[in-house]
């Protein structure tokens, strides 16, 4: 199925596939190809609409009887850190940062492999092979980095960051699960918080917060979290003020989704990597 706007990009939609996050539940998204000339012109203003990117493709979740996958980012003005997260800076302080190029190593596909079969076994990337994530982190239209992380005995975590024109999105991250008391999920954002704040970048992106998850709990333990909801990005509430019952009037038909989504303007020069 397709549906295209009066002017390129043209979206289209996924086949419906169990979701990885709620049981019992179907997913299915609306994307678009990322490339040539205006790509992250794209990237850029797809990014601030709850798209997330994937090498070459912007997807944002488009379930036909679900809406509780929603965009989560951090507003880095508003973001204080708590007792427990200091306490996570200062476990990790010896850690040495290196912000290199996308270009996958084989130190990296060790370190990627060790954390899947330790976290992630049963999720649908568990078979990726070192072909697939050097695509994963070298097919990359837009402007992205790999964040590595040392210690004494080598590489523990790195992240795919790519850089907005209004923040940096985490698009995968992954660390050594042996290291299990130092938190390193919770301290790569807090990480990329001060990373943004140092280059002057208002937002930390984070992927999709889904309430009923247990996957994705974490991310609501952020001061100064927002979410992407009802079209417009929220401060976020409770937890619990998030209904992620499925009802079939919960998502817009596709063709309104896509009419409704904000393109960048052609005329505007793109930004050079």
């Amino acid at each position: 199925m397709r549906h295209s706007l009066p002017l390129a990009p043209q979206f289209y939609v996924t086949a419906p596939q169990p979701c990885p996050y709620l049981e019992g539940r179907m997913e299915r998204k609306l994307f678009t190809s990322l490339q040539g000339d205006s790509a992250e012109q794209l990237n850029n203003t797809l990014s601030k609409q709850g798209f997330r990117r994937s090498q070459n493709v912007l997807y944002r979740p488009s379930c036909a009887d679900c809406a509780a996958c929603l965009s989560a980012r951090i507003d880095v003005s508003a973001f204080t850190p708590s007792k427990s997260q200091r306490r996570v800076i200062k476990r990790n302080s010896h850690f040495s940062r290196r912000a290199t190029s996308p270009w996958a190593t084989e130190e990296q596909y060790s370190l990627f492999r060790t954390y899947l079969d330790r976290r992630h076994a049963d999720g649908g990337m568990a078979d990726m092979d070192v072909f697939e994530f050097a695509a994963m982190v070298e097919e990359t239209p837009v402007r992205s980095r790999v964040v590595e992380y040392q210690d004494e005995s080598g590489l523990r975590a790195a992240s795919l960051t790519d850089v907005l024109d209004d923040g940096v999105s985490m698009v995968y991250s992954f660390y050594d699960p042996e290291l299990e008391r130092n938190s390193l999920g919770t301290y790569l954002i807090l990480d990329h918080i001060e990373i943004a704040r140092q280059a002057g970048l208002p937002y930390v992106y984070l992927g999709y917060w889904v309430p009923g998850s247990p996957k994705m709990g974490y991310k609501c333990k952020f001061s100064g979290l927002e979410l992407y909801h009802e079209g417009r990005w929220q401060k976020m509430r409770r937890a619990s003020d998030y209904d992620a019952t499925t009802h079939p009037l919960k998502s817009d038909p596709i063709a309104e989704q896509v009419a409704n989504i904000t393109l960048p303007d052609a005329r505007a020069p793109g930004r050079r990597r």
